[in-house]
């Protein structure tokens, strides 16, 4: 091939080309361009193709292969129809432009008139600019049709999600795919029974469960229906979190999810504030409670096994009741094995600054406490079934009604004040135009009233949002009590139990900090109705039992004056020292008989122990806990 001899024609026509009709089909302009080559005697023509793909790409194969040969110095001449089947982004044309010239290509353009061999032409970089203007009102008519489509409730997605399937006669129409359905069913119903997403992935794998893509390639949908993959059953955590998350399995049509833009066509995800939902409009696979308690798990700490082995039902559940932060398991170092929460913020340095206490409690004391409530939530149901519905209704009116009062009181103080400042808005312009008032008190008063008015508008969107939102809710209280009817039984505290009943626990500090044997509130609120106590739950104590406790705390008041007075003589320092080899030497003793019962459970094996010349392997998960032994595999359970 002769270096400069080739006269590419480049021919390109899109998808909104073909609406144009037969002038502007690939045969029209390949026909064209030869017989424009033939006329002007231009060498050895050849063709460049691009058929249904828009000009604001340039990632298109004819023209890739044509630049191609333009790098390697075999094409003199590009011939094309118009400069708009070079493409309609005018800095990339112009940019291409300018790289043909400094390699000596001629560009001609035929009904646009554009040679340059015959020198620059002026009108080209506003033609090319004309020609992008094209393509972005193109793309603003496909979305306002999209959008339009979109908003009357139809699908604009081009495929749909896995557990469904288009219906052949209706594509609009969604079937539920059984087969897909149930493992969709099983992701959430593993999730809910503390199984996270690579767990879940790693279940799947081994059950040889094929991944989405292939599924819906089975039956001709997807958007790899022709792919071929190298482990058909190769889920990913991303795939499954993606899963969880899709309000469509719901029965709804969620549209908008994705925006494009008309240069590079990619999808990008938007807020959801911009997503458009429909709801029922298709079988649903998950039922609200379900869809509803997976969000929450996900946007939950996760609750990992600890060193001894055992899973903190609580976590995530447990806030202090001073500064609302979290509460977190601390183990304590002692030989005891007692599990107990504290404040997250009350560690944060400087220690005490965030909150003033640990406000410190024993995870047996709460879920002693949690099982007692549900035990006589569940038997007050059973004795009185109608008295238990009535104050449950009326334990969830007492949790919104005050908040809803007051957001309607506001409603209407904030329309009631947008009358007033359409009025004063108005009579402003009329006296700045009559000349009675300045342009730049006008000015100032105009903006402030803008401002106010733009507030007072936010404000009353949010609070109508919170009105409609008890209303829809309006029957949880029979949710909850579905709830409390579904276990009955509380002798064993469950994950799923805790998480579908409970919203939150508030921690207060104790009456008498540092004292093991005391009083401390603890305020459970429940999913849906708030917090709820069963009548004669709580009983005021006895006289009897307010004199022994009054005995208990002079005794120990008394025992702790006398503390500080053995501190300030020294003699409780010299005591402390004296006992110190003998206190640590009894605590490690109880380590150690503690290290034997996890021995024996198999909950860690020394490495001491490990057979002479084998190596130690750590696998997966696996941690070091200080005291140099292993965890073996599958001991750390929800990891």
């Amino acid at each position: 091939m002769q270096k400069g001899n080739i006269t590419a024609l480049y021919e390109r026509l899109s998808r909104d080309d073909e609406l144009q009709g037969e002038s502007n089909s690939i045969s029209n302009q390949k026909r064209m361009l030869m017989d424009f080559a033939k006329a002007n005697d231009l060498p050895c023509p050849v063709h460049f193709t691009d058929d249904g793909i828009s000009g604001t790409r340039f990632d298109r194969p004819g023209f890739m292969e044509m630049m191609d040969e333009v790098n390697k110095g075999n094409v003199g001449i590009i011939c094309i129809k118009d400069m708009s089947r070079m493409g309609r982004d005018y800095l990339k044309v112009g940019q291409i432009m300018e790289m043909l010239r400094q390699k000596g290509v001629r560009l001609i353009a035929i009904n646009d008139g554009v040679d340059t061999f015959k020198g620059d032409d002026d009108f080209t970089p506003f033609r090319n600019i004309m020609n992008e203007w094209y393509a972005r009102d193109t793309s603003k008519k496909i979305k306002s049709v999209f959008r339009a489509k979109g908003n009357s409730g139809k699908h604009v997605a081009s495929t749909c999600p896995y557990g469904y399937l288009k219906d052949e006669n209706d594509g609009n129409h969604w079937i539920v795919d059984e087969e897909a359905a149930e493992v969709v069913r099983r992701i959430f119903r593993l999730t809910i029974e503390g199984y996270g997403p690579y767990q879940i992935t790693q279940i799947l794998k081994n059950d040889k469960v094929e991944i989405p893509a292939v599924h819906m390639a089975r039956f001709g949908q997807g958007l790899n229906k022709s792919k071929t993959f190298k482990d058909p059953y190769n889920w990913s955590s991303s795939t499954v979190v993606s899963i969880l998350r899709k309000p469509e399995y719901l029965g709804h049509t969620v549209n908008f999810k994705t925006a494009k833009h008309f240069k590079d066509k990619k999808s990008h995800y938007v807020s959801q504030d911009n997503w458009v939902i429909f709801e029922n409009t298709q079988e649903p696979i998950i039922d609200q409670l379900t869809f509803d308690l997976v969000q929450k798990i996900r946007s939950n700490v996760r609750r990992y096994p600890d060193g001894w082995g055992e899973v903190h039902l609580l976590t995530g559940l447990m806030y202090c009741a001073d500064c609302g932060a979290k509460m977190y398991v601390h183990r304590v170092n002692n030989g005891k094995r007692e599990a107990q929460y504290t404040c997250s913020a009350y560690s944060k340095v400087p220690v005490g600054t965030l909150c003033p206490t640990q406000h410190r409690i024993s995870e047996e004391n709460v879920l002693i406490l949690i099982k007692d409530l549900l035990k006589a939530i569940a038997e007050y149901s059973k004795i009185d079934r109608e008295a238990f519905t009535r104050t449950v209704i009326e334990a969830q009116d007492k949790k919104y009604s005050a908040d809803i009062v007051k957001m309607k009181q506001t409603i209407d103080a904030d329309n009631r004040r947008l009358d007033e400042l359409e009025k004063l808005i108005c009579r402003i312009y009329e006296d700045n135009i009559l000349g009675k008032l300045p342009d730049e008190r006008y000015m100032f008063l105009s903006t402030s009233y803008e401002a106010e008015r733009k507030k007072l508008v936010e404000e009353v969107r949010i609070c109508e949002q919170s009105v409609q939102e008890y209303n829809k809710n309006a029957h949880n209280a029979e949710r909850f009590i579905t709830l409390i009817d579904k276990y009955a039984n509380f002798e064993e505290l469950t994950n799923q139990m805790l998480l579908e009943l409970i919203d939150k626990i508030l921690v207060h500090e104790r009456d008498v900090k540092g004292s093991i044997n005391c009083s401390q509130e603890i305020e459970i609120y429940f999913n849906f109705i708030g917090r709820y106590l069963p009548p004669d739950f709580v009983k005021e104590p006895t006289a009897e039992e307010l004199e022994a406790m009054e005995i208990e705390r002079k005794k120990k008041a008394k025992a702790h004056a006398a503390y500080l007075r053995r501190k300030e003589s020294g003699w409780q320092k010299a005591y402390e020292a004296r006992i110190k080899a003998e206190k640590k030497a009894k605590i490690e003793a109880m380590k150690e008989e503690i290290r034997q019962e996890d021995k024996e459970n198999g909950i860690f094996y020394m490495v001491a122990d490990c057979p002479e010349g084998e190596p130690t392997v750590v696998h997966v998960g696996e941690t070091y806990d200080g005291h140099n032994y292993l965890l073996p595999t599958g001991t750390l359970g929800n990891n």
